[in-house]
């Protein structure tokens, strides 16, 4: 499936710096998130990547994330963007700028 130039430009990727992170409970794969996204508030995001990441490892880092997906409710908790990540048969691997970048910059 192919998806027009246009459509694309509609998701808003950006760079987003994690400030808190904590495992869902009642789960071993999810992990919820606080983001910077250069926003007056961080976001809440949860991703299933606590298979691969330990939360405190993540805490400072700077990844991708789609900002403005619908927000939706994983058991219970609300995530308000999706963080991106590659998998292979070892599981989920996070992308990540390869120099600092400020949270909230946009893709291209």
């Amino acid at each position: 499936m192919t998806i027009s130039y246009d459509e694309w430009q509609k998701m808003e990727l950006k760079i987003g710096q994690i400030v808190a992170a904590e495992r869902v409970e009642g789960s071993d794969k999810l992990l919820k998130m606080q983001v910077d996204l250069g926003e007056e508030t961080p976001r809440q995001i949860i991703a299933g990547i606590g298979k691969a990441y330990e939360p405190e490892t993540l805490i400072g880092r700077e990844l991708l994330f789609i900002a403005n997906l619908e927000p939706r409710t994983i058991m219970g908790l609300e995530s308000q963007g999706m963080v991106l990540a590659a998998s292979d048969e070892q599981g989920p691997i996070i992308l990540t700028p390869d120099r600092p970048v400020a949270p909230g910059a946009a893709l291209k």
